[in-house]
């Protein structure tokens, strides 16, 4: 059974945030921001100094607080013990660990679980990005994209959403480390990165950002007509 699901995947810096949270909008589907959920218990996990590696006792501790999605007008916001922490999530020690606590099977396991669970909780349709969305965590989404682009175009991107200077030495230091980044998320050994075999390739390194998300609307409508 097809579900009502837009799975967006794809390497970082490719757009997948911005693009679903665009597209869900002009769909009147709502998003649901996987890398929050990821962030929220990499938080709670800093706070409580538990490491990646006490994987179990860091879902425990999740149940525990809890951390959860509160249902908003635009879609879900990351709650811990009763905390809004839209905003907390995204300090700059989050950032640098969050790849690791999201790279542990057991704490995967339990944001899928969310993310299942608050799909199955919207009759409109969601739209939720990532980069094992449509492989893993929905795998019978009426519609999956891929979006990909340049390393390049992708590093000149995370500069200007960052708000630094987009000058070649920055263009081309960005452009490694990203580079880095797909080759470690298409080779780890939980949910690699790779495109669904069903997917829409989407290559984004010429198009703009109302280009991207109009494809994809598109291509919803078409799937869910």
């Amino acid at each position: 059974m097809r579900e009502r699901v837009v799975a967006i995947d794809g390497p970082a810096g490719s757009g997948k945030t911005t693009t679903a949270r665009e597209v869900a909008r002009r769909l009147g589907f709502i998003h649901l921001d996987s890398g929050a959920l990821y962030r929220a218990i990499t938080l709670a996990a800093l706070d409580a100094g538990l490491l990646p590696e006490q994987e179990t006792r860091v879902v425990a501790l999740a149940a525990q607080l809890p951390i959860r999605w509160v249902r908003t007008e635009r879609g879900f916001r990351p709650e811990v013990a009763g905390a809004d922490v839209s905003e907390a999530i995204r300090e700059t020690r989050v950032t640098a660990r969050v790849s690791a606590y999201a790279a542990r099977p057991a704490i995967r396991d339990w944001v899928n679980d969310q993310l299942r669970a608050a799909a199955a909780d919207v009759e409109t349709g969601v739209v939720v990005e990532g980069r094992d969305i449509g492989t893993v965590v929905f795998p019978h989404a009426g519609l999956k994209v891929f979006l990909t682009a340049s390393a390049e175009a992708r590093a000149a991107r995370r500069l200007a959403q960052e708000g630094k200077e987009r000058d070649p030495t920055s263009v081309r230091r960005q452009t490694v480390e990203l580079t880095r980044r797909d080759e470690a998320d298409a080779n780890r050994d939980v949910a690699p990165l790779r495109a669904p075999p069903d997917a829409h390739v989407i290559d984004t390194t010429d198009l703009s950002f109302d280009e991207q998300v109009s494809r994809v609307v598109e291509l919803a409508r078409q799937a869910f007509a």
